[in-house]
């Protein structure tokens, strides 16, 4: 969000619980659950967006029914009942096929496989991937280094081992160049 606003965008973010402070000059609507977050973001479409960056790792899942109070110790065992949560990228990109759709692929193996494949069935226009089994990058880490796949089978980036901000601005300045300067961003 920051390196969007240092772009000049105008920068919505929908956040879950997190205690990540809020960047400058970026409007923050805090959700709990991801069919808020689903919520919120079809909302704020609704008002326009030319950009739609999708980095949240949303559960897949979620319990069918909350408890209406504390679970009490009283059994050795439990079964929890899940049901899927929605695919907040896939239904935005599926609904919004107008607005520049970029999404991002945590993985532990096959990486580019599951890159390219969320790519393709999400309808995606650019997707940067991790390997997150590396214990010198991704969530435990300041670093991060990616590969970006494109719609269209173009040629992939590759950001090299870096600080997460530098990261961050590589991204953006990446897609700045993939849409061709088609979108004017502009800072309110």
């Amino acid at each position: 969000a920051a390196a969007c606003y240092a772009a000049g965008a105008k920068v919505t973010l929908v956040a879950g619980p997190v205690s990540l402070d809020t960047p400058n000059g970026v409007q923050r609507i805090n959700v709990s659950s991801a069919m808020q977050m689903l919520d919120v973001s079809m909302n704020q479409l609704q008002q326009g967006c030319d950009i739609f960056i999708a980095t949240a790792a949303v559960a897949d899942y979620r319990t069918k029914a909350a408890a209406p109070q504390k679970i009490k110790k009283t059994q050795d065992e439990m079964v929890l009942e899940l049901v899927k949560n929605p695919d907040i990228l896939a239904t935005i990109s599926q609904e919004h096929p107008e607005i520049f759709m970029v999404g991002f692929a945590a993985e532990t193996q096959d990486v580019e496989k599951y890159a390219k494949g969320k790519l393709e069935s999400k309808n995606l226009d650019m997707i940067a991937c991790n390997d997150v089994s590396r214990s010198d990058i991704g969530f435990a880490s300041d670093d991060n280094a990616m590969t970006v796949f494109f719609k269209g089978n173009a040629e992939p980036a590759v950001l090299d081992k870096a600080p997460k901000t530098v990261i961050a601005k590589e991204l953006v300045e990446l897609i700045g160049k993939t849409i061709n300067k088609k979108f004017t961003l502009v800072r309110p």
